[in-house]
């Protein structure tokens, strides 16, 4: 009984716990830099987003819906978590998504950074960009054959 009540719950409480953090970092204008042009607050407020959850999922996760709070100062505790967002003007500027744009999140084809554009993209986006640089840079004139 240990193996068929205990299992099904870690896995998902894993598949959730997963979810959560997936979706508030892998959306289309999510910041990504490299050093020496990375910035902690910009990597923080735009590389992350606040997942506005119902107040019963907020409580039952900790908090973890203010993740871009948590990027920005990872001492605050989570109970206050709330309360800086309410009251802290500079962290309302991060990406707002709800239960419903987060499952829009998680079945999106956003795999792979795109450096040019800056945006992720997904596998069939970046492989039409790659062959459409390719042609550029062998001076196709885009005609296909």
């Amino acid at each position: 009984t240990l193996l068929l009540v205990y299992l099904p719950i870690q896995y998902l409480a894993g598949m959730v716990g997963i979810f959560l953090f997936y979706v508030q970092h892998q959306f289309e204008d999510a910041y990504w830099e490299h050093d020496p042009r990375w910035e902690h607050l910009k990597a923080a407020m735009e590389g992350s987003t606040y997942l506005k959850l119902p107040r019963a999922l907020q409580w039952l996760t900790g908090n973890i819906g203010f993740h871009h709070i948590h990027h920005l100062a990872p001492k605050i505790p989570n109970y206050l978590l709330p309360k800086v967002q309410e009251e802290v003007d500079l962290v309302k500027v991060a990406p707002t998504v709800t239960l419903k744009d987060a499952l829009g999140i998680a079945f999106a084809d956003l795999h792979l950074h795109d450096e040019e554009s800056r945006k992720l993209v997904g596998f069939k986006e970046a492989h039409r960009r790659l062959r459409e640089r390719a042609r550029l840079a062998s001076g196709g004139s885009g005609a296909r054959p």
